[in-house]
């Protein structure tokens, strides 16, 4: 196997592209040996013997597969947090959820009539104040003022 160096060389030159992007075909290799001028390298572009090989990019398949999974909810462990809870789902975001929640429950057991209109009003009252951390909260506190019965969801 000759050493080919200075043809590649001269090559990327005429090519306008680097040394690594100079494709020389293996078989044509013994005569490109004697290709010593720039004129002989031109020849051998011309018949196809040297390329230029295409940039190469760098791919975007494993990216769109991992944004894809990402929008599945994927990949959001506590490993893969950056921000605050805040700055991740705004303070307000997180309140306007609980409280819908709190509220919907609230209206369900009054117009079920397993709670009075006055309780109704009190916890209302005190979800609004942010006394209850979630629905669940919310059932428990019902339960320990002895509203609701302790095997009732």
């Amino acid at each position: 196997m000759p050493d080919l160096s200075n043809q590649r060389r001269m090559a990327a030159a005429l090519l306008k592209c680097g040394e690594g992007r100079v494709w020389i075909d293996p078989a044509s290799q013994e005569e490109l040996a004697d290709a010593v001028t720039r004129s002989d390298i031109r020849s051998a572009i011309k018949a196809g013997v040297i390329r230029r090989m295409p940039v190469a990019g760098t791919s975007r398949g494993r990216a769109r597969r991992h944004a894809l999974e990402v929008r599945k909810g994927r990949h959001s462990g506590p490993g893969s947090r950056r921000g605050t809870p805040a700055s991740r789902l705004s303070r307000k975001s997180r309140w306007i959820r609980r409280i819908r929640a709190q509220r919907a429950l609230l209206r369900e057991l009054r117009d079920q009539k397993r709670i009075p209109p006055g309780v109704y009003r009190e916890f209302f009252r005190r979800a609004k104040g942010g006394m209850f951390r979630s629905r669940a909260h919310l059932l428990v506190n019902l339960r320990l003022a002895g509203h609701l019965p302790e095997g009732s969801p």
